[in-house]
């Protein structure tokens, strides 16, 4: 069996978030169950909110609650750099081959027709997402747009019928129809690729085992299987974490909830308690198997 490695993700854009320390923890807990690495990675291409200040906060708060990770932005390890927004000649590389293989396509439609078909779509009563209407450009159409410096991005083809099933450590396999998947952006018109190219291709690269995430990215793991398929490469152990909730099982919101870390550091909690809240907020199962997940999948 292949060493186990774990990660978090982290998005520089603004307080450290509880989530990020409850995902953080079981991460964090399966690797070191299975004499593992877990892993800290920065997801910062979104150059317009990511600030360092935002990263230097994330990472005084998962040290505080002594959420301590092996390989990362402050450590260095054997499959830097550990920030997005340093990677970006992989990704393009990535893009490259798949758009060589055929599993991409340039797309160069404007704001105001997708904000057109959407606005359509929804008065029709269909399901909302890419139409595909670049997809069908010819070589010679596609080579004059770029030539001319076109704006544009780059999508993922998404199978025309059938369903994916995900396969999923916590919970029975969930099948999604693919006509309910878009034909997800890959690389955004400023080179930078989107959270879906990046995950999968950074994922793989630092060979990640077990990818450990709130439920709300179900309905994404598709597209990430999908890419996995198309570059070839075997996709880690999926699993969907329920998310933190409130009492009236609500999600737990910044709007109506002190979200940030900082908030019970400045509170005066102790770490041990807010990683003892946290772990039992994902601990007990429906069916009360509450120690499956420590225990894993055996």
């Amino acid at each position: 069996m292949p060493e186990v490695r774990t990660r978090i993700a982290p998005s520089p854009t603004g307080d450290p978030h509880v989530g990020t320390a409850y995902i953080a923890l079981f991460n964090l807990c399966f690797a070191r169950q299975h004499g593992g690495k877990f892993i800290l990675r920065i997801e910062d291409t979104d150059q317009v909110r990511s600030t360092k200040q935002s990263e230097a906060d994330i990472l005084e708060a998962l040290s505080w609650l002594g959420l301590n990770w092996d390989e990362g932005p402050d450590k260095g390890g054997e499959f830097g750099p550990y920030r997005q927004s340093e990677r970006s000649d992989i990704y393009k590389q990535h893009v490259d081959q798949l758009l060589e293989d055929g599993h991409a396509f340039h797309c160069f439609c404007s704001a105001e027709r997708l904000t057109e078909l959407r606005k359509q779509q929804m008065a029709d009563q269909k399901p909302l997402g890419y139409d595909g209407h670049c997809m069908h450009l010819s070589e010679a159409e596609i080579t004059e747009k770029l030539n001319k410096n076109v704006s544009h991005v780059v999508r993922m083809k998404i199978p025309a019928e059938g369903r994916c099933i995900v396969e999923d450590m916590l919970r029975d396999d969930v099948s999604i129809d693919w006509q309910q998947v878009d034909m997800q952006v890959l690389m955004k018109s400023d080179g930078l690729p989107t959270y879906h190219l990046a995950n999968v291709v950074d994922d793989h690269l630092m060979q990640i085992t077990h990818v450990i995430r709130g439920e709300e990215w179900i309905n994404s793991a598709p597209k990430h299987l999908l890419l996995y398929k198309y570059f070839g490469w075997e996709a880690p152990v999926l699993c969907h974490m329920p998310l933190l909730r409130n009492a009236d099982k609500s999600k737990l919101s910044k709007r109506k909830n002190p979200t940030s870390i900082g908030y019970y550091q400045r509170m005066g909690y102790l770490p041990e308690a807010v990683c003892n809240y946290l772990g039992m907020m994902g601990w007990s199962m429906p069916d009360e198997r509450g120690d499956v997940f420590l225990r894993g999948n055996d």
